[in-house]
């Protein structure tokens, strides 16, 4: 029970940081507000590896942080810049889409392609998108809304890099994940550091605040405690439960900024949480179900040389 209350929490202040991203950037520039974001979460991290680590990395251990700062970079600045134009709601729903977009991007990696009713579930999801930036009548997708599509295609080449990269492998969680956000702060602060100093004198308290959630609560907070909860269950399990971020998103950005989606909106967004979660069951079904193949092969008795033939 404690695990997943970790992950529905993981899932909650992922699905906030969308409204928090679009108040502050309606205050500064987007790299400003990750930069000062990434600056705090790199000072939290870097306590932590003081407290727990105080190991520096190898050269493979700390290539490996910078390549993934620089696509979760990519990912941050497109998602940030798409908030800052389209609903905090539709933000979450569009960037769900990743569950569907990782695992294509895994089967053409290794060639092994899934199921013909993993693609429905993928056609229901961009139906569903469809919908839900049609708002209360039909009408193209604005800036912003295709700023989160592309970054829901970026976070799933991320994801697949994080699990091609470290897995077996013998690095620090917590030294890797500090290299990526002093990646994501450096290059925020190169893009804009005129806007860096004029936020930090211009911030108001709340503003603050809204920085420190962003880099301590969705960023320090939602990685460690996603990794410390994925090691105590199993990984569907713990995709369904963070699979629940759109759903936060939609009743923070309702709830707290009195945001809507009028009914064809509604519907959208009912299709695209429908096929993410029927996308994501039907893939850890046919991917438990190849890895009990590989099993039941691999123990087997082999025929002796003598039997052979």
């Amino acid at each position: 029970m404690s695990v997943d209350i970790a992950l529905l929490a993981v899932a909650c202040v992922w699905g906030s940081s969308y409204l928090v991203a679009k108040e502050l950037t309606a205050l500064t520039s987007v790299p400003a507000v990750l930069g000062w974001r990434f600056l705090v979460a790199s000072i939290g991290l870097g306590i932590l590896w003081l407290w727990r680590v105080r190991r520096f990395p190898g050269r493979a251990e700390a290539w490996t942080g910078v390549i993934l700062g620089l696509t979760q970079s990519a990912v941050l600045f497109l998602e940030t810049f798409g908030v800052a134009h389209t609903q905090a709601s539709n933000a979450g729903l569009v960037i769900s889409l990743t569950v569907i977009f990782t695992p294509l991007i895994d089967a053409a990696a290794t060639r092994k392609w899934l199921p013909p009713s993993f693609f429905v579930a993928a056609v229901v999801s961009v139906v569903g998108v469809s919908l839900l930036v049609t708002g209360d009548g039909f009408r193209s997708p604005n800036v912003g809304d295709l700023l989160m599509l592309g970054a829901a295609a970026v976070r799933a080449v991320h994801v697949t890099l994080l699990g091609a990269l470290t897995a077996g492998k013998p690095y620090s969680s917590i030294a890797v994940t500090l290299i990526q956000s002093l990646v994501c702060a450096l290059l925020a602060i190169l893009l804009d550091p005129k806007e860096m100093v004029a936020a930090a004198a211009d911030f108001s308290p709340a503003a603050w605040l809204n920085i420190v959630y962003l880099g301590l609560a969705c960023s320090v907070f939602a990685f460690l405690v996603q990794l410390w909860a994925v090691r105590r269950t199993s990984a569907s399990r713990a995709s369904l439960l963070m699979g629940t971020e759109p759903v936060w998103a939609v009743i923070v950005g309702v709830w707290l900024a009195g945001e809507t989606l009028g009914w064809i909106g509604a519907l959208g967004a009912v299709l695209i949480v429908a096929g993410c979660y029927a996308g994501q069951r039907i893939e850890s079904g046919f991917r438990a179900a190849r890895n009990l193949a590989l099993d039941v092969h691999t123990s087997e008795p082999q025929p002796t040389p003598e039997l052979a033939g």
